[in-house]
């Protein structure tokens, strides 16, 4: 049996359109070793019939993580989730994102002892989020520049996330404004980095939860790698119906105090009793 190099937590929630396009992305990956572990914070009998079938359709394993919807439970289900990856390595990922063909291998590339790494998303209206077919993925047209143009994609700066490779991309990386933060969307670590802190802290709702968990970790001694221009993944328009002013205030409190007390482990995670 082959030792997993990687484990993929993809979070979802009653989203299966979005999920399928996807699971469509990492059926194409030039990077293969890996498995899939859906974090499914409470989805309904659709998300399951879709993970199911993607199952039957290729030969990675995939784990479909599931708890009762109870709202907004999405660190609780990530916990969950992290417990039943096998690979000593683990990227998260939304069902929002679609991965670029090569974006496991960048990660792979990219992953260092004592580091994670900080990727981004390339935001796409809902017109074209629609647009997106699953040749459109296999082909990789839908990371192509002038298809999205034709389609309604307005000239920006940000736009050089689809555009720029090889050196342009290591350059972007290294002089870009954006801090290297912890981003649920597109992040990476060594497991053992994740588990030192205990995890997500399942206090935190909707708002910079993700976050948290990596000024966690450099509270811990570890440091972040810029990979934004490099691993790229396309975000699906949707919704925030869930978000609530309250649990934005929440959240800020929660870091502002894992920040100034320099808290590593949290015991609100895993572990409940962990301090």
């Amino acid at each position: 049996m082959n030792t997993l190099d990687i484990s993929v937590v993809i979070s979802t929630y009653n989203h299966p359109e979005w999920l399928q396009k996807v699971l469509w992305s990492f059926k194409y990956q030039t990077f293969q070793n890996f498995e899939i572990v859906i974090a499914d914070d409470g989805s309904e009998t659709e998300t399951k019939k879709c993970i199911d079938a993607f199952a039957k359709a290729v030969s990675f394993p995939i784990k479909h993580v599931w708890h009762p919807d109870n709202g907004f439970q999405k660190t609780k289900i990530l916990n969950k989730a992290l417990l039943q990856c096998d690979a000593n390595y683990i990227l998260f990922t939304d069902g929002d994102c679609i991965a670029r063909a090569d974006f496991l291998q960048t990660h792979i590339n990219h992953r260092q002892t004592g580091y994670f790494l900080s990727g981004g998303y390339f935001k796409l209206p809902m017109s074209i989020s629609k647009a997106i077919r699953k040749a459109d993925i296999e082909q990789q047209k839908c990371f192509d520049i002038n298809w999205l143009k034709v389609r309604g994609l307005k000239s920006s700066f940000k736009n050089n996330k689809i555009k720029a490779l090889g050196n342009t991309a290591k350059f972007l990386n290294k002089f870009t404004p954006t801090n290297a933060t912890w981003n649920g969307h597109n992040s990476s670590a060594w497991k053992e980095d994740i588990l030192a802190v205990n995890g997500f802290d399942e206090r935190m709702q909707y708002g910079g939860e993700d976050r948290e968990l990596g000024e966690r970790m450099f509270n811990n001694g570890i440091k972040s790698k810029q990979i934004r221009y490099s691993a790229i993944c396309l975000h699906l328009d949707h919704a925030h119906s869930y978000v609530k002013p309250e649990m934005i205030q929440t959240n800020r409190a929660i870091r502002n105090n894992t920040k100034t007390k320099r808290i590593i482990k949290t015991p609100f995670g895993i572990e409940k009793d962990s301090l």
